[in-house]
Protein backbone atom coordinates (compact mmCIF):
# COMPACT_ATOMS: atom_id res chain seq x y z
CA UNK A 1 0.00 0.00 0.00
CA UNK A 2 1.58 3.74 -0.92
CA UNK A 3 2.63 5.73 2.10
CA UNK A 4 2.42 9.25 3.07
CA UNK A 5 4.89 10.95 5.39
CA UNK A 6 3.68 13.88 7.55
CA UNK A 7 6.08 16.67 7.97
CA UNK A 8 7.74 16.77 11.71
CA UNK A 9 5.30 17.02 14.93
CA UNK A 10 2.35 17.59 12.38
CA UNK A 11 0.64 14.45 13.75
CA UNK A 12 -1.02 16.03 16.45
CA UNK A 13 -3.95 16.58 15.17
CA UNK A 14 -4.40 13.08 13.71
CA UNK A 15 -3.47 11.79 17.20
CA UNK A 16 -6.39 14.15 19.27
CA UNK A 17 -9.16 12.49 16.75
CA UNK A 18 -9.32 14.89 14.18
CA UNK A 19 -9.85 13.25 10.15
CA UNK A 20 -8.25 16.04 8.38
CA UNK A 21 -4.29 16.54 6.58
CA UNK A 22 -3.66 19.15 4.41
CA UNK A 23 -1.69 19.67 1.73
CA UNK A 24 0.84 21.87 3.71
CA UNK A 25 0.55 18.81 6.70
CA UNK A 26 2.49 16.38 4.33
CA UNK A 27 6.00 16.13 3.55
CA UNK A 28 5.74 13.71 0.91
CA UNK A 29 3.83 10.65 -0.66
CA UNK A 30 5.12 7.69 -2.63
CA UNK A 31 4.22 8.18 -6.18
CA UNK A 32 2.62 4.65 -6.77
CA UNK A 33 -0.59 6.11 -4.76
CA UNK A 34 -3.31 7.11 -7.29
CA UNK A 35 -6.26 9.70 -6.32
CA UNK A 36 -8.46 7.83 -4.27
CA UNK A 37 -6.22 5.27 -3.27
CA UNK A 38 -6.21 4.34 0.39
CA UNK A 39 -2.80 4.98 1.49
CA UNK A 40 -0.90 4.24 4.61
CA UNK A 41 0.17 7.25 6.84
CA UNK A 42 2.80 8.17 9.11
CA UNK A 43 4.06 10.62 10.61
CA UNK A 44 7.97 12.24 9.96
CA UNK A 45 10.28 9.11 11.95
CA UNK A 46 7.88 6.67 10.23
CA UNK A 47 5.43 5.89 13.18
CA UNK A 48 2.15 4.32 11.66
CA UNK A 49 -0.66 6.39 12.05
CA UNK A 50 -3.60 5.00 10.05
CA UNK A 51 -5.01 5.00 6.78
CA UNK A 52 -7.09 7.65 4.76
CA UNK A 53 -7.80 8.63 1.36
CA UNK A 54 -5.64 10.60 -0.96
CA UNK A 55 -6.77 13.23 -3.37
CA UNK A 56 -3.74 15.89 -4.11
CA UNK A 57 -7.00 17.51 -6.01
CA UNK A 58 -7.74 18.71 -2.45
CA UNK A 59 -6.50 21.04 0.40
CA UNK A 60 -7.92 18.42 2.42
CA UNK A 61 -5.05 15.86 1.01
CA UNK A 62 -5.50 13.00 3.35
CA UNK A 63 -8.94 12.07 5.37
CA UNK A 64 -8.56 9.56 7.87
CA UNK A 65 -10.62 6.55 7.48
CA UNK A 66 -9.03 4.73 10.07
CA UNK A 67 -6.17 4.59 12.75
CA UNK A 68 -5.87 0.73 12.94
CA UNK A 69 -3.91 -1.73 10.61
CA UNK A 70 -7.00 -3.10 9.03
CA UNK A 71 -8.23 -3.92 5.40
CA UNK A 72 -10.05 -1.08 3.93
CA UNK A 73 -12.64 -3.57 1.85
CA UNK A 74 -16.46 -4.41 1.57
CA UNK A 75 -16.06 -5.50 4.95
CA UNK A 76 -14.70 -2.18 6.50
CA UNK A 77 -17.58 -0.24 4.96
CA UNK A 78 -20.15 -2.29 5.92
CA UNK A 79 -18.91 -2.60 9.84
CA UNK A 80 -18.92 1.29 9.60
CA UNK A 81 -22.62 1.21 8.22
CA UNK A 82 -23.68 -0.95 10.06
CA UNK A 83 -22.38 1.09 13.23
CA UNK A 84 -23.99 3.93 11.86
CA UNK A 85 -27.73 2.36 11.31
CA UNK A 86 -27.31 1.22 14.86
CA UNK A 87 -26.66 4.19 16.81
CA UNK A 88 -29.66 5.94 14.90
CA UNK A 89 -32.70 3.03 15.24
CA UNK A 90 -31.20 3.49 18.85
CA UNK A 91 -31.20 7.15 19.51
CA UNK A 92 -33.46 8.48 16.85
CA UNK A 93 -36.84 8.29 14.57
CA UNK A 94 -35.55 5.76 11.40
CA UNK A 95 -38.44 7.07 9.57
CA UNK A 96 -36.93 10.11 8.72
CA UNK A 97 -33.06 10.43 9.85
CA UNK A 98 -29.68 11.07 8.53
CA UNK A 99 -27.98 7.42 8.57
CA UNK A 100 -24.91 8.86 7.66
CA UNK A 101 -22.72 12.01 8.60
CA UNK A 102 -19.48 12.00 7.09
CA UNK A 103 -16.40 12.65 9.47
CA UNK A 104 -19.10 12.01 12.66
CA UNK A 105 -19.33 8.35 11.54
CA UNK A 106 -16.13 7.99 10.41
CA UNK A 107 -16.83 7.80 6.67
CA UNK A 108 -15.41 11.08 5.92
CA UNK A 109 -17.42 12.90 2.67
CA UNK A 110 -20.21 10.37 2.80
CA UNK A 111 -23.90 11.99 3.48
CA UNK A 112 -26.73 9.77 3.58
CA UNK A 113 -30.84 10.91 4.74
CA UNK A 114 -33.09 8.41 4.71
CA UNK A 115 -36.77 9.59 4.26
CA UNK A 116 -39.68 6.66 4.33
CA UNK A 117 -37.85 4.04 2.29
CA UNK A 118 -35.61 5.85 -0.18
CA UNK A 119 -32.26 7.21 0.29
CA UNK A 120 -30.37 10.42 -0.65
CA UNK A 121 -26.56 10.26 -0.83
CA UNK A 122 -23.65 12.80 -1.47
CA UNK A 123 -19.98 11.67 -1.94
CA UNK A 124 -18.44 14.70 -1.23
CA UNK A 125 -14.98 13.33 -0.94
CA UNK A 126 -12.78 11.63 -4.31
CA UNK A 127 -12.76 8.09 -2.20
CA UNK A 128 -15.92 7.84 -1.61
CA UNK A 129 -17.18 8.92 -4.41
CA UNK A 130 -14.95 6.44 -6.53
CA UNK A 131 -17.01 3.54 -4.00
CA UNK A 132 -20.56 5.18 -4.40
CA UNK A 133 -22.44 2.12 -6.07
CA UNK A 134 -20.91 0.01 -3.39
CA UNK A 135 -21.97 1.98 -0.80
CA UNK A 136 -25.61 2.25 -2.28
CA UNK A 137 -25.93 -1.34 -2.27
CA UNK A 138 -24.42 -2.05 1.06
CA UNK A 139 -26.67 0.86 2.67
CA UNK A 140 -30.15 -0.71 0.98
CA UNK A 141 -29.04 -4.01 2.25
CA UNK A 142 -28.32 -2.62 5.77
CA UNK A 143 -31.41 -0.22 6.47
CA UNK A 144 -34.18 -2.23 4.26
CA UNK A 145 -34.04 0.98 1.95
CA UNK A 146 -35.97 0.20 -1.82
CA UNK A 147 -33.29 2.90 -3.61
CA UNK A 148 -30.73 5.52 -3.60
CA UNK A 149 -30.59 8.78 -5.56
CA UNK A 150 -27.47 10.82 -5.70
CA UNK A 151 -27.66 14.44 -4.74
CA UNK A 152 -24.10 15.35 -6.26
CA UNK A 153 -25.15 18.87 -7.08
CA UNK A 154 -23.53 20.80 -5.08
CA UNK A 155 -20.35 23.15 -5.62
CA UNK A 156 -17.99 21.83 -2.74
CA UNK A 157 -17.39 18.65 -5.01
CA UNK A 158 -15.34 21.18 -7.57
CA UNK A 159 -12.73 22.04 -4.51
CA UNK A 160 -11.90 18.19 -4.34
CA UNK A 161 -11.62 18.20 -8.37
CA UNK A 162 -15.07 16.32 -9.24
CA UNK A 163 -17.97 17.31 -11.40
CA UNK A 164 -21.79 18.01 -9.75
CA UNK A 165 -23.97 15.37 -11.27
CA UNK A 166 -27.26 13.74 -9.76
CA UNK A 167 -29.24 10.40 -10.78
CA UNK A 168 -30.16 6.87 -9.83
CA UNK A 169 -27.63 4.74 -8.04
CA UNK A 170 -29.55 1.62 -6.84
CA UNK A 171 -33.42 0.51 -7.01
CA UNK A 172 -35.69 2.64 -7.60
CA UNK A 173 -37.16 6.39 -6.46
CA UNK A 174 -39.89 7.90 -7.04
CA UNK A 175 -40.12 11.81 -7.80
CA UNK A 176 -41.95 12.46 -4.75
CA UNK A 177 -41.78 10.23 -0.89
CA UNK A 178 -44.19 10.77 1.89
CA UNK A 179 -42.22 11.30 5.02
CA UNK A 180 -43.55 12.00 8.92
CA UNK A 181 -41.52 13.66 11.19
CA UNK A 182 -43.07 14.90 14.52
CA UNK A 183 -46.08 13.08 13.59
CA UNK A 184 -46.52 15.33 10.24
CA UNK A 185 -46.36 13.59 6.71
CA UNK A 186 -44.37 16.12 4.08
CA UNK A 187 -43.73 15.02 0.40
CA UNK A 188 -39.67 14.88 -0.25
CA UNK A 189 -38.54 15.84 -3.16
CA UNK A 190 -35.39 13.70 -3.05
CA UNK A 191 -34.31 14.57 -6.51
CA UNK A 192 -34.73 18.55 -6.97
CA UNK A 193 -35.11 19.57 -3.24
CA UNK A 194 -32.93 21.42 -1.56
CA UNK A 195 -29.16 19.67 -0.43
CA UNK A 196 -30.76 15.85 0.06
CA UNK A 197 -34.37 16.69 -0.11
CA UNK A 198 -35.09 18.13 3.59
CA UNK A 199 -33.33 19.75 6.55
CA UNK A 200 -33.36 16.76 8.90
CA UNK A 201 -31.16 18.58 11.00
CA UNK A 202 -33.73 20.93 12.71
CA UNK A 203 -36.16 17.57 13.55
CA UNK A 204 -35.65 18.18 17.47
CA UNK A 205 -36.13 22.01 17.70
CA UNK A 206 -39.22 21.79 15.82
CA UNK A 207 -40.70 19.80 18.19
CA UNK A 208 -39.00 22.03 21.13
CA UNK A 209 -41.06 24.88 19.92
CA UNK A 210 -44.39 23.23 21.59
CA UNK A 211 -44.73 24.92 24.72
CA UNK A 212 -44.66 28.20 23.09
CA UNK A 213 -47.59 27.21 20.25
CA UNK A 214 -50.97 27.16 22.15
CA UNK A 215 -52.75 30.11 21.21
CA UNK A 216 -50.45 31.90 19.94
CA UNK A 217 -49.89 34.05 16.54
CA UNK A 218 -46.32 32.89 15.23
CA UNK A 219 -44.77 34.19 11.66
CA UNK A 220 -42.12 31.55 10.97
CA UNK A 221 -39.05 33.54 8.25
CA UNK A 222 -37.25 31.81 5.90
CA UNK A 223 -39.63 29.01 5.92
CA UNK A 224 -38.46 27.05 2.99
CA UNK A 225 -41.24 23.94 2.91
CA UNK A 226 -42.63 24.92 6.50
CA UNK A 227 -41.45 23.05 7.99
CA UNK A 228 -41.19 25.11 11.41
CA UNK A 229 -44.48 26.71 10.86
CA UNK A 230 -46.87 23.30 10.03
CA UNK A 231 -45.06 22.07 13.68
CA UNK A 232 -46.39 25.65 15.29
CA UNK A 233 -50.10 24.51 13.56
CA UNK A 234 -49.96 21.00 14.68
CA UNK A 235 -49.10 22.30 18.30
CA UNK A 236 -52.08 24.88 18.86
CA UNK A 237 -51.29 27.95 17.38
CA UNK A 238 -54.02 30.36 16.78
CA UNK A 239 -52.36 32.23 13.33
CA UNK A 240 -49.68 31.37 11.64
CA UNK A 241 -47.50 32.54 8.85
CA UNK A 242 -44.68 31.40 7.23
CA UNK A 243 -42.76 33.45 4.35
CA UNK A 244 -40.03 32.77 2.43
CA UNK A 245 -38.55 34.60 -0.98
CA UNK A 246 -39.08 31.19 -2.89
CA UNK A 247 -42.52 30.82 -4.66
CA UNK A 248 -41.41 26.43 -5.30
CA UNK A 249 -40.63 26.12 -1.50
CA UNK A 250 -44.14 28.12 -0.68
CA UNK A 251 -45.74 25.72 -3.32
CA UNK A 252 -44.93 23.01 -1.32
CA UNK A 253 -45.55 24.18 1.95
CA UNK A 254 -49.20 24.95 1.25
CA UNK A 255 -49.66 21.36 -0.05
CA UNK A 256 -48.12 20.01 3.10
CA UNK A 257 -50.72 22.27 4.88
CA UNK A 258 -53.62 20.55 2.91
CA UNK A 259 -52.19 17.14 3.31
CA UNK A 260 -52.58 17.37 7.27
CA UNK A 261 -55.19 19.69 7.53
CA UNK A 262 -53.67 22.10 9.55
CA UNK A 263 -53.88 26.33 9.41
CA UNK A 264 -51.15 27.91 8.09
CA UNK A 265 -51.02 31.31 5.42
CA UNK A 266 -47.92 31.46 3.09
CA UNK A 267 -46.48 34.00 1.43
CA UNK A 268 -44.00 35.03 -0.63
CA UNK A 269 -41.71 38.19 0.60
CA UNK A 270 -37.92 38.87 0.56
CA UNK A 271 -37.79 38.40 4.10
CA UNK A 272 -35.02 41.11 5.47
CA UNK A 273 -37.58 43.34 4.09
CA UNK A 274 -41.07 42.47 5.32
CA UNK A 275 -39.03 42.39 8.79
CA UNK A 276 -38.53 45.87 8.15
CA UNK A 277 -41.99 46.67 7.17
CA UNK A 278 -43.47 44.57 9.93
CA UNK A 279 -41.17 46.08 12.61
CA UNK A 280 -41.81 49.68 11.15
CA UNK A 281 -45.94 49.20 11.23
CA UNK A 282 -45.64 47.79 15.13
CA UNK A 283 -47.07 44.54 14.16
CA UNK A 284 -46.50 41.83 17.02
CA UNK A 285 -46.56 38.39 17.22
CA UNK A 286 -46.45 35.79 20.21
CA UNK A 287 -43.48 33.71 18.43
CA UNK A 288 -41.04 34.71 15.84
CA UNK A 289 -39.09 31.92 14.04
CA UNK A 290 -36.01 33.10 12.29
CA UNK A 291 -33.85 30.11 10.12
CA UNK A 292 -32.21 32.20 7.28
CA UNK A 293 -29.98 30.08 5.14
CA UNK A 294 -25.95 30.09 5.60
CA UNK A 295 -24.98 33.80 5.46
CA UNK A 296 -21.60 32.31 4.92
CA UNK A 297 -20.00 29.88 3.71
CA UNK A 298 -16.36 31.02 4.22
CA UNK A 299 -14.23 32.24 7.37
CA UNK A 300 -13.36 35.38 5.78
CA UNK A 301 -16.99 36.40 5.35
CA UNK A 302 -18.02 35.09 9.40
CA UNK A 303 -18.05 39.39 10.02
CA UNK A 304 -20.09 40.43 6.94
CA UNK A 305 -22.39 37.02 7.47
CA UNK A 306 -23.32 37.90 11.37
CA UNK A 307 -24.24 41.67 10.45
CA UNK A 308 -26.81 40.25 8.81
CA UNK A 309 -27.74 38.21 11.57
CA UNK A 310 -27.86 41.08 13.66
CA UNK A 311 -30.21 42.81 11.18
CA UNK A 312 -32.99 39.97 11.24
CA UNK A 313 -32.43 39.42 14.20
CA UNK A 314 -33.16 43.37 15.51
CA UNK A 315 -36.10 43.31 13.48
CA UNK A 316 -37.45 40.26 15.00
CA UNK A 317 -37.00 40.96 18.32
CA UNK A 318 -39.18 44.15 17.64
CA UNK A 319 -41.76 42.15 16.43
CA UNK A 320 -42.30 40.41 19.76
CA UNK A 321 -43.96 41.95 22.85
CA UNK A 322 -43.19 41.89 26.41
CA UNK A 323 -42.94 38.03 27.60
CA UNK A 324 -42.81 36.66 24.11
CA UNK A 325 -40.29 34.08 21.66
CA UNK A 326 -37.40 34.46 19.46
CA UNK A 327 -36.78 31.25 18.46
CA UNK A 328 -33.36 32.13 15.97
CA UNK A 329 -31.44 29.55 13.79
CA UNK A 330 -27.85 29.22 12.37
CA UNK A 331 -26.51 26.71 9.45
CA UNK A 332 -23.25 28.79 9.25
CA UNK A 333 -20.25 26.72 10.10
CA UNK A 334 -17.83 29.24 10.63
CA UNK A 335 -20.12 31.37 12.90
CA UNK A 336 -19.30 29.83 16.40
CA UNK A 337 -21.53 29.62 19.58
CA UNK A 338 -20.24 32.54 21.39
CA UNK A 339 -20.12 34.89 18.41
CA UNK A 340 -23.78 33.62 17.60
CA UNK A 341 -25.14 34.82 21.40
CA UNK A 342 -22.34 37.91 21.25
CA UNK A 343 -24.72 38.82 18.21
CA UNK A 344 -28.44 38.23 20.32
CA UNK A 345 -27.35 40.04 22.82
CA UNK A 346 -25.95 43.06 20.25
CA UNK A 347 -29.18 43.06 18.78
CA UNK A 348 -31.39 43.01 22.03
CA UNK A 349 -29.36 46.32 22.75
CA UNK A 350 -29.77 48.08 19.97
CA UNK A 351 -33.86 47.08 20.02
CA UNK A 352 -34.03 47.95 23.31
CA UNK A 353 -34.89 44.32 24.68
CA UNK A 354 -33.64 42.19 27.03
CA UNK A 355 -33.52 38.15 26.60
CA UNK A 356 -33.93 35.53 29.00
CA UNK A 357 -32.44 31.91 27.21
CA UNK A 358 -34.75 29.08 27.42
CA UNK A 359 -32.77 26.65 25.61
CA UNK A 360 -29.71 27.12 23.00
CA UNK A 361 -29.87 23.71 21.16
CA UNK A 362 -28.00 22.74 17.88
CA UNK A 363 -28.51 19.65 15.48
CA UNK A 364 -30.43 16.68 15.92
CA UNK A 365 -28.80 13.67 17.59
CA UNK A 366 -28.41 11.81 13.50
CA UNK A 367 -25.77 14.49 12.99
CA UNK A 368 -23.70 13.69 16.02
CA UNK A 369 -21.04 16.04 16.75
CA UNK A 370 -17.03 15.02 17.44
CA UNK A 371 -15.20 17.12 19.71
CA UNK A 372 -11.97 16.32 18.17
CA UNK A 373 -13.47 17.58 14.98
CA UNK A 374 -14.89 21.07 15.98
CA UNK A 375 -16.66 21.27 11.85
CA UNK A 376 -18.93 18.64 12.81
CA UNK A 377 -20.57 21.40 14.47
CA UNK A 378 -22.33 24.06 13.16
CA UNK A 379 -26.48 24.65 13.85
CA UNK A 380 -26.93 26.96 17.08
CA UNK A 381 -31.06 27.49 17.36
CA UNK A 382 -31.75 29.97 20.17
CA UNK A 383 -35.04 29.79 22.13
CA UNK A 384 -35.41 33.28 23.80
CA UNK A 385 -37.78 35.28 25.71
CA UNK A 386 -37.96 38.98 24.73
CA UNK A 387 -38.32 41.04 27.27
CA UNK A 388 -38.91 44.96 27.50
Amino acid sequence: MPKAYLKSARERRVEMGHPWIFRSDIDRVETSAQPGDVVDVHAARGRFLGRAYYNPASMITLRMLTTQDEAVDEDFFRRRLEVAWEYRKRLCDVDSCRVVYSESDFLPGLIVDKFANVLSMQTLSLGMDMRKEMLARLLCEITGAKGVYERNDVPVRRLEGMQETTGLLYGDVPDRVPMVENGIVYAVDVKHGQKTGFFLDQKENRAAIAPLCPGARVIDMFCHNGSFALNAAKYGAREVTGVDISEEALAVARDNARANGLDANFEAHNCFDLLRALSDQGEKYDLVILDPPAFTKTRQMTERALRGYKEINLRGMKLVPDGGFLVSCSCSQHVDDAAFTAMLNEAARDAKKKLRMVEFRTQAKDHPILPASPETKYLKCAILQVLS
